[in-house]
């Protein structure tokens, strides 16, 4: 007589989820082309090679000018330019802008050299090859400049980003044709049962024979949660059979799916064979439907037994297998795709039209909060540093904060990130964000980050050098960074500090002024200055290329290996990067400024971890 296998002890479900998650249910790292990215979890960071745009470009229509050269103007009093040429997109320009001329330049042109601004065609008249510019200009204006989307070097896309259309545009825009992603679970299927026939086969139902439903239902939920389906074919009742079968697929697969032959009655072998072939990890679950669950290993791969009973074996795959396939394959658990939640900021807009809003989400003690997410039309991590959309009627002159909106998701997998931080840009930075479950990080400097964060929104902020202002945070030292000025190699212009840039004919390129390093290096120029028994307008006045700035911390960098520039503001770690000179001006230190009211967050507690065990290895410059 065949020996009964009795449950005596049911375990809880919490131990079937830990014991599923013990095995080892991923594939290895793969590279893949940009046509077949779509779906796939980037397994390592891409950051930006090159600056998007490449170039200064023309935000509308209109005549590229030297600011200076319409300064006072207004409709009143109009600064007549000489019309010197036209700029289209897509063409080299052929003409440069000198003092007292201007170029007419489409929507997307490169600025001429020589421009530093673009005056819209409304704010105009042009006749007998003259331009009548009836406003002041600031340096800027109306001007994306090279790397103001994404910058060169710049943190792009994080490991674990599972890769979307909008991913796959910020990709395209970067050039990059091929992908480095996480391997797609492969997961054997074998339904078990004398009884089963295929579908399109012909049924005895005299014989007591039924269509097999599980392989289907079990293979599409292992594709929906990320996993790649293999079918194999029924296994019989039989001991020799199921075993060759089973281990056939554990020799190919990642992971073994069975169903059917888990109970105890006599005639359900498939535990035996894991118990004298494999490693029987469980065998019965505190669950109903889905008692008869069997958890293992078998030939290296892992093996998870489910129910016989379509109900049940599917219900027992979307509760306990589906997330450890999502989690092995980088997936998001499913969402809806429209969501609630309360605006954390205000928001204005002009009437006339329906705005859709990119938003992004963050949870805050239980609420959702919805923040704006925009940096212009022209920028695709708009994108990619949103969730989703709101939709705003024509007319409505603003959201309040704190009023209920509803968000349209980009896919109904979004989920918000697990932390929110703002700030400073550093490549130490992205190394700690490489380390951490799933973030989002603003890279708008150190004194809009602190400035966000005053106002509640961002779990943390990143801040370098000095601060304006005392901020209500708990404050982590994170690094220290040196500073100063990149140099093309060798120093052919034989920098050798801030006197140099002051007193000899040297092109600087500087950083906005929210960035941590222009504000050393305004408290540079300020000691300086006081040597000098002078003012620091004075020296900055002197300084070419002082209001010349650039958003990312590789940025200046670019220009000076590029020949557009003789010295630009960063970092050591930068010039050992990019193969370039450099002349040390100081180091700051560079901390993480913590929302007091955040600070009891998972996220939270899981960046102190991360920044206790970061690494500065090979960043030079670092401590």
């Amino acid at each position: 007589m065949s020996e009964r296998k009795e449950f005596h002890d049911l375990a809880p479900p919490e131990d079937a989820h830990e014991a599923i998650a013990s095995l080892d249910l991923g594939g290895d790292t793969e590279s893949v082309s940009l046509d077949d990215a779509r779906g796939r979890v980037l397994a390592e960071r891409v950051d930006a090679g090159l600056d998007v745009p490449g170039f200064d470009r023309a935000s509308m229509d209109g005549y590229a000018v030297r600011a200076r050269d319409t300064f006072g103007a207004d409709e009143a009093d109009p600064v007549a330019l000489d019309l010197i040429g036209e700029v289209h997109a897509g063409v080299e320009p052929s003409v440069t802008v000198e003092e007292g001329t201007a170029a007419e330049i489409s929507t997307g042109a490169v600025v001429p050299q020589g421009a530093d601004a673009v005056v819209m065609v409304e704010r105009t008249t042009e006749r007998d090859g003259v331009v009548e510019v009836e406003t002041g200009l600031a340096p800027g204006d109306n001007v994306m400049f090279a790397g103001a989307d994404i910058a060169a070097g710049e943190r792009a896309l994080g490991p674990g980003t599972e890769i979307t259309p909008r991913e796959i545009g910020l990709l395209s825009a970067l050039g990059v044709d091929e992908v480095p992603v996480r391997g797609t679970p492969t997961v054997g299927i074998i339904s078990t049962g004398d009884e089963l026939v295929r579908p399109g086969q012909s049924l005895n139902s005299d014989a007591g024979q039924i269509f097999d439903v599980n392989s289907y239902t079990i293979a599409a939920g292992v594709e929906e949660a990320g996993g790649e389906a293999v079918l194999y074919p029924h296994a019989g009742d039989d001991y020799d059979e199921m075993e060759r079968i089973l281990t056939e697929a554990a020799a190919e697969c990642d992971l073994v799916l069975s169903s059917g032959s888990t109970s105890a009655s006599a005639v359900d072998v498939i535990y035996r064979v894991i118990e004298d072939g494999g490693d029987l990890l469980m065998h019965g679950v505190a669950v109903k439907p889905g008692k008869p669950m069997l958890i293992g290993r078998l030939a290296g791969s892992a093996y998870v037994g489910l129910p016989g009973y379509p109900v049940s074996a599917l219900t027992i795959f979307q509760t306990f297998v589906a997330p450890a396939i999502r989690e092995a394959a980088g997936k998001p658990e499913p969402r809806t795709a429209t969501v609630e939640g309360t605006m954390a900021v205000e928001e204005r807009f002009g009437q006339g039209r329906l705005r859709l809003m990119p938003v992004g989400l963050l949870d805050d003690d239980g609420d959702r909060l919805v923040y704006p997410v925009d940096k212009g039309s022209g920028a695709t991590t708009s994108l990619t540093e949103a969730d989703g959309i709101v939709e705003v009627h024509p007319d409505t002159d603003y959201v309040s904060e704190g009023e209920t909106v509803e968000v349209r998701l980009f896919s109904p997998d979004v989920r918000p990130p697990t932390v929110l931080g703002v700030g400073e840009d550093d490549p130490a930075l992205s190394r700690l964000l490489d380390d951490l479950e799933r973030p989002r990080y603003l890279s708008v400097g150190t004194r809009e980050g602190v400035r966000r964060l005053r106002n509640g929104l961002p779990d943390f902020a990143v801040a370098a050098g000095p601060v304006e202002r005392e901020v209500d945070a708990e404050i982590h030292d994170g690094w220290t960074r040196e500073w100063g000025l990149l140099v093309p190699d060798g120093n052919p212009a034989d920098v050798g500090g801030l006197n140099d840039l002051v007193d000899a004919d040297l092109r600087l390129v500087n950083r906005g002024t929210d960035s941590g390093l222009r504000r050393s290096l305004d408290a540079a120029l300020d000691d300086l200055a006081d040597e000098r028994g002078a003012s620091r307008r004075e020296l900055t006045d002197a300084i070419d290329g002082y209001e010349l700035t650039v958003r990312a911390y590789e940025s200046p960098a670019r220009k000076v290996a590029a020949g557009d520039a003789d010295a630009g503001l960063g970092l050591r770690a930068t010039a050992e990067k990019l193969g370039l000179g450099f002349v040390s001006l100081g180091s700051q230190d560079v901390r993480l400024l913590i929302n007091p009211d955040r600070v009891a967050k998972s996220g939270v507690e899981e960046l102190r971890v991360a920044l206790d065990r970061l690494s500065l290895d090979g960043l030079a410059g670092f401590e």
